[in-house]
C-alpha cells in the first residue's frame, strides 16, 4: 500500500500543472519554422539559417514570458452574504499575483458566468471577481471550478491551468416574507406580564442604590416624601417553538415545509422572539439574534428526514422553562 501511495505521488508530479497548445496564429509559426528550416539546410543559405534561429526563438521566448505571467498566481474563493436556494447569489473568486516584483499580463478567467479579462496584475496585487449563480436547492454545493488561460505575450500558444476549490458553499433554505409571523401561547402564564427592559410601566417600588435615576418616578415621590422607582414590564413578544412534523416523502412538499420553517424563524427572530427548532432528529436550542438565524438556517440547511426517521418531535424535544412557547406545526409531507 505504502508502495502505491508513492508511484501515485511520483505520477501527480510528473504530470504537467498547465497545459500549452498553439493557437492559430502558433499553428502558422510553428509551420513556417519548420519550412525555413527544410529550406536552410537544403540551401545552405545563412539568412535563412537566421530567419528559422528567430522563429524558434520566437517560440521559445513565448512559452518563458507566458510562463512567467502564470506563475505565482493564486485563486482563492469568495462569497459575499449568504446564499438561498431559489434566488440570485454573488459569488466569485480573489486572484492574487505571489510574485515579488513581476507582473502579470492578459489573464482570462473561465467562469461559470462568463470570462474575465484580467490586463495587468502587479506584484502582490490582488483583484476580486464577482458574479451571480442560482443554487435550486438547500444543502451543500461544490463550488465551480474556474479556468485560468494567458496567450501572453504574442498570441502564439494558449497557456492553461484549473482552479478546483476544496470548499463547499452552504445553501440555506429559501427566506419568504411572512404577513403574521407570531404565534399566540395557549397557556394563560404565556400571557402573563413580566418585569424586563421594555417600554410598560409594570411596578413602583422604593429607590435602592444603583438603580437608574431616569427611572425615578417624581409624581410619587414627591407625594411619598421618598424617592419612587418605575419597574418596567417585558415587551409583549411570543417565544415560539417550531416543530417539523412528517418524514417529507416528497421532495417538493418537504422542501417547501422547510423553507416554511426557515421563513418563520427568520420572521420572529427578526421581531426580538426567542425560536427553538425540533424534529425527528433534530433539536436546535432557543436563542436570539443574527447568529441564532444562521443556527436555524444551517440546521435546516443540512436537515435530511428521510436519514433521521420519523416520530413526534415535539415529545423527543426539551420542554421549555416558564413561561412556555407556542409550539408552531410545519409539515414535511
Amino acid at each position: 500500500a505504502r508502495a502505491a501511495v508513492t508511484v501515485h505521488r511520483l505520477l501527480a508530479g510528473l504530470k504537467p500543472r498547465r497545459t500549452i497548445r498553439p493557437t492559430r496564429d502558433g499553428w502558422w509559426c510553428l509551420g513556417a519554422s519548420i519550412a525555413v528550416g527544410f529550406a536552410a539546410m537544403n540551401t545552405g543559405n545563412n539568412l535563412l539559417y537566421l530567419l528559422a534561429s528567430l522563429l524558434l526563438a520566437l517560440i521559445i521566448v513565448s512559452g518563458v514570458l507566458s510562463e512567467q505571467s502564470m506563475r505565482g498566481l493564486r485563486v482563492s474563493s469568495v462569497q459575499l452574504g449568504d446564499v438561498h436556494a431559489g434566488r440570485p447569489a454573488a459569488v466569485g473568486v480573489r486572484v492574487e499575483n505571489g510574485k515579488r516584483r513581476l507582473p502579470s499580463y492578459s489573464i482570462v478567467l473561465e467562469t461559470p458566468a462568463g470570462r474575465f479579462q484580467v490586463g495587468r496584475l502587479g506584484a502582490g496585487e490582488t483583484r476580486v471577481l464577482t458574479w451571480e449563480e442560482t443554487f435550486p436547492r438547500r444543502g451543500r454545493h461544490a463550488r465551480s471550478g474556474v479556468r485560468v488561460t494567458t496567450r501572453f505575450p504574442f498570441g502564439l500558444f494558449l497557456k492553461a491551468g484549473r482552479w478546483r476549490p476544496a470548499e463547499e458553499i452552504l445553501v440555506f433554505p429559501a427566506v419568504h416574507p411572512v404577513a403574521a409571523p407570531r404565534p399566540r401561547a395557549a397557556s394563560a402564564a404565556a400571557d402573563a406580564r413580566r418585569r424586563g427592559r421594555g417600554h410598560d410601566l409594570w411596578n413602583l417600588r422604593d429607590y435602592r442604590t444603583g438603580d437608574e435615576p431616569r427611572l425615578i418616578h417624581w409624581r410619587s415621590s414627591a407625594k411619598t416624601g421618598a424617592l419612587t422607582v418605575r419597574e418596567l414590564g417585558a415587551d409583549a413578544i411570543d417565544d415560539a417553538r417550531i416543530v417539523l412534523v412528517g418524514g417529507g416523502g416528497d421532495d417538493e412538499r418537504r422542501e417547501r415545509g422547510i423553507a416554511e420553517a426557515a421563513s418563520l424563524a427568520a420572521a420572529l427572530l427578526a421581531g426580538g422572539a426567542a425560536v427553538e427548532l425540533a424534529g425527528p432528529g433534530l433539536h436546535v436550542p432557543p436563542g436570539r439574534g443574527r447568529a441564532h438565524v444562521r443556527r436555524i438556517l444551517t440546521a435546516l440547511a443540512l436537515y435530511e428526514p428521510s436519514a433521521t426517521g420519523t416520530g413526534d418531535a415535539a415529545a423527543a424535544a426539551p420542554s421549555w422553562s416558564s413561561p412556555g412557547p407556542a409550539d408552531v406545526r410545519v409539515s414535511l409531507e
